[in-house]
């Protein structure tokens, strides 16, 4: 655990520990100190940008067509009601990275947001993970039910391209965001497969497997994000490459701490159903690993995402503080 200990101790920052005790016990951090929307104030006016131009577009712009109001109701309650929005504020603060004006990324923020949704809604279907709970509320299709929940993400996944498609960027930019949007999709679709259907596509060892499951399942659409923003703000070859590898190191870094949560938190604390991945048998980090495994490679992944934004000099500090603030979260 010394390299933990090295990589979690900043001068400025204080020691971040990584879940060192359960809530509600002495010296456990605050709420403010795990959330990523408490970054700076600047920050939060972006999230409420972001938030702004979701409702805008759910609102009905870029759908077209005679849109039922119960399929609008049921897109927003999927979309709106909460969340950690890490996928689009890391297309804003990677803009921002390269020197982009982040506004101008706001549709590409809102479409990795509304694919993320969609992920969301079709993943805690009773075909799929069979969830009843997202965010500290009935998932869509229990609120709804499993046709309107299917049709909604169905929705939401064409608003996501939508959304690319009228933007005020340059035909090349939005080609280069829809194809970097489809490779996250693909991803991400090819690793619910490889987590739900193992047997289709057997890995040599367990640690591959887990890690095909998550550079896909999880990190293809974070790396999308990442990517998109860096179109957005006009990256140069270097940028793009070292928001590529910062991306690729939190992407796996997010689901191994989303392990953790899952073994070391309650329902109530995260706002979904927690043990759930045990009970199915499910390859996770801290099965593998171990929780002080797991613990360690989180660790060692915060360290390659610093490493990767370190050409970017100033501009990547923020996203380094997104990463700290990710390897400590609580929900």
């Amino acid at each position: 655990m010394e390299e933990l200990a090295r990589l979690l101790d900043r001068p400025g920052h204080g020691r971040i520990v990584l879940f060192p005790r359960r809530p509600g016990e002495h010296g456990r951090p605050n709420a403010k100190d795990r959330d990523i929307s408490t970054i700076s104030d600047n920050h939060k006016a972006a999230l409420t940008r972001i938030e702004a131009e979701l409702e805008r577009l759910i609102g009905g712009a870029g759908l077209g067509g005679d849109l039922s109001a119960g399929l609008r109701e049921a897109m927003a309650y999927a979309v709106l009601g909460g969340g950690k929005r890490l996928r689009p504020l890391l297309v804003w603060l990677a803009c921002e990275a390269v020197g982009g004006d982040a506004g101008k990324c706001l549709p590409a923020a809102a479409a990795v947001e509304f694919v993320h949704a969609f992920s969301l809604v079709h993943d805690d279907l009773p075909a799929m993970d069979d969830d009843d709970l997202r965010r500290g509320r009935p998932t869509l299709h229990v609120h709804t039910n499993e046709a309107m929940a299917i049709l909604a993400g169905d929705a939401l996944l064409n608003l996501a391209f939508a959304a690319l498609l009228e933007s005020d960027a340059s035909d090349s930019a939005r080609v280069a965001l829809v194809q970097e949007l489809t490779r996250g999709c693909a991803g991400m679709i090819s690793g619910q497969v490889y987590d739900t259907m193992p047997g289709l596509d057997p890995e040599p060892d367990d640690r591959r497997r887990l890690e095909r499951i998550h550079v896909n399942k999880t990190g293809a659409l974070i790396r999308a994000s990442a990517r998109m923003g860096a179109i957005c703000g006009g990256a140069n070859t270097e940028q793009l490459e070292a928001l590529t590898a910062y991306a690729d190191a939190v992407g796996h870094m997010f689901q191994a701490v989303d392990d953790l949560l899952d073994v070391e938190q309650s329902a109530e604390q995260i706002g979904k159903r927690t043990g759930k991945d045990a009970q199915a048998g499910k390859l996770t980090y801290p099965g593998l690993l171990g929780v002080d495994g797991t613990r360690a490679e989180v660790a060692r992944l915060l360290g390659e995402a610093e490493r990767a934004i370190a050409v970017l000099d100033e501009r990547g500090a923020t996203l380094g503080s997104i990463a700290r603030q990710m390897a400590l979260r609580d929900r």
